[in-house]
C-alpha cells in the first residue's frame, strides 16, 4: 500500500503489499508482504481515509524510516513555522509604526522649537569635550603651520556644531572624515594625525582614538593570497581610531598591472566606504606623488574629505622648534649658541635630505653628544675642579658644540666643490 504524498507521510513497500489482506478483528488493515506496515484504526466500516488522525505508521525496516514522521507532528511543526513568520512580521510592523511615531514627534518637536531656544555656548561644548585641550597641545607641538593648525580647526568646528544640534534633535550625519595629508618630511604630519584621533574620540567620532602607522611593507604581501590577510589586519588594529598611511603612493605601481598593492587598496577604499563610522584613513606623502596617485585612483580621491597641505619650515620657524626641544629636554642655549644653529640650519637647507623638523631633532641630539663630549673631556680627562662638574656643565650647550656641526657641512661642501 503506498499513501498519497497530500498525507505528508510515504511508505515503500514490495510489490506483494497492494494484494488483498485478511480483515484482521477489530477492522484493523494491515499491508503485508513489504518491510513497512500500515494500521488503519478504527471499525471495519469505516472509511480510513476521511480521518487522517485514524492513521498510524507502525515502523518498520526501511532505511529511509529517517524520513518518514506522523502526519500530526508534521502538520503541528508547520503550523508552528506559519505563526513565527507572522510574528516576525508583525513585530517588524510594529517597529516600523513606532519609528515612524518618533519620527513624527520629532518633526513636530522641531517645528514647535523656537529659534530662540538656547542652545549653549561654543566655548563650553569645545571645553567640556576636551577638543580646545587638543588644539592647545597642537599649538604647542607645532611651530608655525599656520594654515594646518587653521584646517584642524575648521574640522574641530564642524564636529563641535554637529553635536550640538545633535543634542536639540536635528538630523545629523557623520562627515567624511578621511584626510589627505601632503608635504615633505618632518613637517608635523603625524603629530596632527595623533591630535585629530584625540579629538575625534572626544567627540564621539571614535572609539578609540588611537594612531596606526602603515607603509606599503605593512598592508602589501610578497605572494598571491598574501595581501589581503596583511591588510585587513591593519584595517583591524585601526579600527575605532586612524589609520595613517605613510608614502601612499607606493601602494600603486603603474608600470605592473599585477602588482599586489591594487588588492590593498580595493580592501581600503571599501573600509572607507562602509566603515566610515568607525574608521578615518589618511594617506601622506609628498604633494606631486600624491597628485599623481589620485589621479590613478580617483575612488580614492572622492573618498577624502579633507585635504591639508603642510609646507616646509622657514629657518626662524626651526630654531623656534629648537627652542622648545631644548625646554622639553631642560637644556641652557644662548642666544649666540642659537645663531650658530641657524647658520648650520641655513646651510643644511641646501643639501639634499632636508626633512624639516626631523632634521632639527638629529642636530640637537648631535648637540647634546658634543656637550657631553665636552664636559667629559673637561672633568674627567683633564681633572680641572677636582673632577667636580656643576649643574649649569650638565645644562648648557654653548656655540661650540653646534659649530662642530657646521663645520662638517661646510668642509662637505668645499670638499664637493673641488672635485666637482
Amino acid at each position: 500500500m503506498k499513501l498519497s504524498a497530500a498525507l505528508s507521510v510515504t511508505f515503500l513497500a514490495s510489490a506483494s503489499a497492494f494484494a488483498p489482506a485478511p480483515a484482521s478483528p477489530g477492522g484493523r488493515c494491515v499491508a503485508a508482504g513489504g518491510s513497512t506496515s500500515l494500521r488503519m484504526m478504527g471499525g471495519a466500516n469505516q472509511n480510513p481515509f476521511g480521518n487522517a488522525q485514524s492513521l498510524q505508521y507502525t515502523g518498520g525496516t526501511d532505511v529511509n524510516n529517517k524520513n518518514y514522521g506522523k502526519l500530526a507532528d508534521k502538520l503541528n511543526e508547520a503550523d508552528i513555522e506559519r505563526r513565527k513568520i507572522q510574528e516576525e512580521a508583525e513585530r517588524r510592523e510594529r517597529a516600523a509604526e513606532i519609528r515612524r511615531e518618533e519620527r513624527q514627534a520629532k518633526i513636530q518637536y522641531m517645528m514647535n522649537m523656537p529659534d530662540s531656544q538656547p542652545a549653549g555656548t561654543v566655548d563650553e561644548f569645545m571645553f567640556k569635550e576636551g577638543v580646545q585641550d587638543q588644539l592647545d597641545k597642537l599649538d604647542h607641538d607645532l611651530v608655525g603651520l599656520l594654515a594646518v593648525k587653521k584646517r584642524v580647526k575648521e574640522i574641530a568646528a564642524l564636529l563641535v556644531l554637529d553635536k550640538m544640534r545633535r543634542k536639540l534633535g536635528f538630523e545629523t550625519s557623520v562627515p567624511s572624515l578621511h584626510m589627505s595629508f601632503t608635504g615633505a618630511p618632518g613637517t608635523g604630519k603625524t603629530t596632527v594625525a595623533v591630535r585629530m584621533g584625540q579629538i575625534l574620540a572626544k567627540m564621539g567620532y571614535s572609539r578609540r582614538g588611537h594612531v596606526v602607522l602603515a607603509t606599503r611593507d605593512d598592508l602589501v604581501g610578497q605572494y598571491v593570497g598574501h595581501t589581503a590577510p596583511k591588510t585587513k589586519e591593519m584595517v583591524k588594529k585601526a579600527m575605532g581610531g586612524v589609520l595613517l598611511v605613510d608614502e601612499a603612493y607606493y601602494l600603486y605601481n603603474a608600470a605592473n598591472d599585477r602588482d599586489y598593492g591594487q588588492e590593498s587598496i580595493e580592501i581600503l577604499l571599501n573600509v572607507m566606504e562602509n566603515n566610515q563610522d568607525d574608521l578615518v584613513v589618511a594617506v601622506a606623502g609628498y604633494k606631486d606623488r600624491m597628485d599623481k596617485f589620485f589621479s590613478y585612483i580617483p575612488g580614492m580621491m572622492s573618498r577624502i574629505g579633507n585635504h591639508i597641505d603642510f609646507p616646509n619650515y622657514s629657518a626662524d620657524e626651526l630654531v623656534k622648534i629648537a627652542e622648545v626641544m631644548s625646554r622639553d629636554l631642560e637644556y641652557d642655549i644662548d642666544d649666540r649658541a642659537y645663531g650658530t644653529f641657524k647658520r648650520y640650519i641655513e646651510e643644511r637647507m641646501k643639501l639634499p635630505y632636508f626633512s624639516n623638523a626631523r632634521t632639527v631633532r638629529n642636530a640637537m641630539d648631535r648637540a647634546r653628544m658634543n656637550s657631553a663630549i665636552r664636559t667629559f673631556e673637561k672633568y674627567a680627562i683633564n681633572g680641572e675642579n677636582g673632577g667636580y662638574c656643576t649643574v649649569a656643565d650638565l645644562k648648557n650647550i654653548d656655540a661650540a658644540d653646534f659649530q662642530i656641526l657646521l663645520d662638517d657641512i661646510l668642509y662637505a661642501d668645499s670638499t664637493k666643490r673641488i672635485f666637482a
